[in-house]
């Protein structure tokens, strides 16, 4: 994350309610995928569109936008600096995990894996970390099972292929 999205996250969340922070992170991670759109990127560097209309567009994306975002939105209309919003959301993500110590991740294997079982993975988690995990299921072509918690800097995998090789390893080494 760049140092100006920092600035605008620690001002963000100085000047929110606690309460309402995870709200305000949540709305502003939803519109997201809007920029993954090359014809949002091209909206917003528009010279021909208003500051205005620009803000208008991105607080429609959000259900009952907040006051402090569109004001945010403004601020960053005022200086050129929409393109900003994604590092921002994102960062703004990562600092509400901190301070409400809860976190989101990914159990990701190549085979269905059923609530009951994520929920328990989750709990383990929680637990050995002593904090709040809630944990989604990704299925993916890799060949084991791997747990990603980005907010905590944790990555845990277990992998079918690497279990293989190792076990040829020794077995070869052992004769």
């Amino acid at each position: 994350m760049s140092d100006i999205s920092k600035k605008y996250v620690k001002a963000l969340v100085e000047s929110i309610d606690k309460s309402k922070l995870a709200e305000v992170s949540s709305s502003l991670m939803s519109i997201l995928p809007a920029f993954k759109d090359t014809k949002l990127k091209i909206l917003l560097y528009a010279n021909d569109i208003s500051k205005e209309k620009k803000v208008e567009f991105l607080s429609s994306l959000i259900d009952g936008c907040d006051e402090k975002i569109v004001n945010l939105f403004k601020l960053l209309a005022d200086y050129g600096k929409l393109d900003l919003i994604p590092s921002i959301a994102t960062e703004l993500d990562y600092e509400v995990a901190q301070i409400l110590n809860k976190h989101k991740g990914f159990v990701i294997s190549d085979k269905e894996l059923d609530g009951d079982k994520v929920s328990q993975i989750a709990s383990n988690l929680s637990k050995k970390f002593d904090t709040t995990i809630e944990l989604e299921a990704k299925k993916s072509n890799y060949k084991g099972i791997k747990v990603e918690v980005e907010s905590l800097g944790v990555e845990i995998a277990f992998s079918a292929d690497r279990l293989k090789s190792q076990l040829t390893e020794y077995i070869l080494k052992s004769i």
